[in-house]
């Protein structure tokens, strides 16, 4: 494995993939996607983090199937999509840098040894290259939006494994939130009024300032509408399902807008 040690002031070299996928960037919808975990890449310099190749395919790694989902949304709503192309082993963008699980050694029950010991500029430059860049983009097209009659609505997209630590998970779409449930309490309604699904309210994760980044700073912080989406990886692994998923929730995003919007939000 690579040290990142040998040339701690850079980390992407120049046959990396840049930190960052934006799609639609002049897309006219309302709504802006973001997908933290879309990606699995991990720098060449920084070789496989002493993780075997088969644990790199795992949900530790990346939000399985929400890339899929998330490009075919922004297509079908017109959406800017922001999307993360490293694994959260590198660094994951839906953390506060400087906590313990912005660059985990251990996720779940696998040690990630090319994150052991790391120096304070090791974390540094993976901040730098590959967190900043995306949290970047993100402020760049909400503050395109900061004209007079257009909004933003913030819509953070992740997926969930179906087993967590060898307990099977009943919940097939959770919808997430923390100070402000106005849009994730009427997408809990419409999703429910689906009756084909299991529904998660807060489940099966909740959003906190600890777990997450996206929306405690993007969402919250900008006080705009949000709401964060998780939707089980055995119902989005493949094309069909992805493309089902992204089709039932272009059809239920702007019904629950209208909604909001309703409300004078």
């Amino acid at each position: 494995m690579p040290a990142e040690s040998d040339n701690a002031g850079q980390l992407l070299g120049g046959d990396d993939l840049p930190p960052v996928r934006v799609l639609r960037p002049e897309g006219h919808s309302d709504f802006l996607l973001t997908a933290d975990h879309a990606g699995r890449a991990i720098p060449r310099r920084l070789g496989t983090l002493g993780v075997a190749d088969s644990e790199l395919m795992r949900h530790i790694a990346w939000d399985i199937g929400i890339a899929g989902v998330t490009e075919r949304l922004a297509e079908a709503l017109d959406a800017a999509a922001i999307l993360q192309n490293y694994s959260r082993l590198v660094i994951d963008c839906n953390r506060q840098p400087g906590l313990d699980s912005s660059i985990p050694t251990v996720s779940e029950l696998t040690a990630i040894p090319g994150n052991a010991d790391l120096s304070a500029a090791e974390r540094e430059t993976r901040r730098h290259e590959i967190f900043v860049p995306y949290h970047q983009r993100i402020e760049e097209l909400l503050k395109r939006r900061r004209t007079p009659g257009r909004r933003a609505v913030l819509v953070a997209m992740h997926s969930f494994t179906p087993v967590f630590k060898s307990v099977a998970r009943a919940v097939e779409v959770g919808i997430l939130y923390n100070r402000d449930a106005r849009l994730a309490q009427i997408m809990l309604d419409l999703l429910r009024r689906e009756g084909d699904f299991e529904v998660g309210d807060n489940q099966p994760y909740a959003v906190g300032d600890l777990s997450d980044y996206t929306v405690p700073v993007h969402g919250e912080g900008r006080g705009l509408p949000h709401v964060e989406i998780e939707i089980r990886q055995d119902l989005i692994a493949e094309p069909t399902g992805q493309a089902a998923w992204a089709a039932r929730l272009a059809r239920l995003l702007p019904e629950a807008d209208g909604r909001l919007r309703e409300q004078g939000a």
